[in-house]
């Protein structure tokens, strides 16, 4: 299926690319979220009408991306979690668990948008996340896991 790129998607394309995918991609997520639109010569025509438009609200996007990477690159987030003697957690810290407290200091994350490559955290320790605030801004945070007794 043909369809059009109202915003940049990773591994895909940018804005206004006209691109090829299957069709469930295209029906299920694509479209739905907004970030594309069946490439018609209508749509086409409309997109070139509002190119403008959707290249400003790409670059506030991606402003206000780089404003809050500017925040987050200077912190170390502190989670407390109940740990053993040996350091090894009773449970694990989440990326729910992060982005609950970046939200306590003020930092408005999304748990979607927290990467976590090695999985949920489940020892005392500082550990490196990444936090994908937008397709081209990414931010390492380092996380500190203190245990507490159980």
């Amino acid at each position: 299926m043909q369809i059009i790129l109202l915003e940049k998607v990773i591994n895909l394309g940018g804005l206004g690319d006209v691109v090829k995918v299957r069709q469930g991609y295209a029906r299920n997520f694509l479209i739905p979220q907004g970030k594309a639109k069946r490439a018609t010569e209508a749509a086409i025509k409309e997109f070139e009408g509002r190119r403008a438009d959707l290249e400003k609200a790409q670059a506030d996007k991606l402003a206000a991306a780089q404003a809050l990477a500017a925040k987050l690159a200077d912190q170390t987030i502190q989670i407390g979690a109940k740990a053993g003697v040996d350091g090894r957690l009773f449970g694990s810290v989440t990326n729910f668990d992060i982005a609950e407290a970046l939200t306590k200091q003020g930092l408005k994350v999304e748990k979607a948008q927290i990467r976590m490559p090695l999985g949920p955290l489940k020892a005392v320790g500082e550990h490196k996340v990444s936090v994908a605030l937008h397709t081209d801004v990414v931010v390492d945070l380092a996380i500190t896991v203190v245990g507490e007794a159980a």
